[in-house]
């Protein structure tokens, strides 16, 4: 059953989703652009469907026919977060020559988020504290991001020698959720300083 069917139905359109065009991709993607920038500055639920629409630019026909309901915006807007996630960690380690280099610079990657203008904590925790029904579509979307970034920090600490890759892994990803919600809600220097003293406790367990 994919994903989406897993949603509640609330404020779908009362007519079909119609067809798509070539023309149609700009329409949609401003609407996800849209949809990326306000729920991410204002969370999601307190984002109604007028908002959407008005700071789009679209019609209210446009939305419905490329979204249907806000709900399934929503799953777009969170599964396209873990994809450019992905496609960021992804390049981060093709870039580097070694496993440490790649760990220092993820470090830096979530460094640099949490001191930029703007920063209002992690989307995916964000979403997670809003959704709380853990079977919710959003709900799943988020452990799935959270299982992989996991996985891939554990990855490249076994190949560092680490003696146990997959604690160190956890000790990584819970690092990133402190200073995620330290760096938002009190002082970003004192919370990302504290960060890179918890990654280098780990690193210090591998071999190279």
């Amino acid at each position: 059953m994919p994903i989406v069917d897993t949603l509640p139905i609330g404020q779908r359109a009362p007519w079909g989703v119609g067809t798509r065009s070539s023309s149609d991709a700009p329409a949609k993607r401003r609407i996800l652009e849209t949809a990326n920038r306000l729920f991410y500055e204002d969370g999601i639920r307190s984002v109604g469907i007028d908002r959407l629409i008005s700071e789009s630019g679209v019609t209210k026909a446009t939305f419905y026919k490329h979204y249907g309901s806000k709900d399934r915006l929503i799953v777009e807007y969170i599964s396209q977060r873990h994809s450019l996630a992905r496609e960021a960690v992804d390049e981060v380690i093709r870039q580097k020559d070694d496993p440490k280099s790649a760990l220092r610079a993820l470090i830096d990657l979530t460094v640099a988020d949490v001191v930029s203008p703007g920063f209002r904590g992690c989307a995916f925790g964000n979403a997670a504290t809003e959704f709380t029904d853990s079977r919710h579509a959003v709900r799943q979307i988020v452990s799935d991001h959270r299982e992989w970034y996991a996985e891939t920090l554990s990855g490249l600490l076994k190949d560092l020698g680490h003696p146990l890759p997959g604690d160190g892994g956890d000790d990584l990803v819970l690092a990133r959720d402190g200073v995620m919600t330290g760096g938002y809600a009190g002082d970003p220097i004192a919370a990302t300083t504290a960060f890179v003293r918890v990654a280098n406790r780990v690193l210090e367990r591998t071999r190279d």
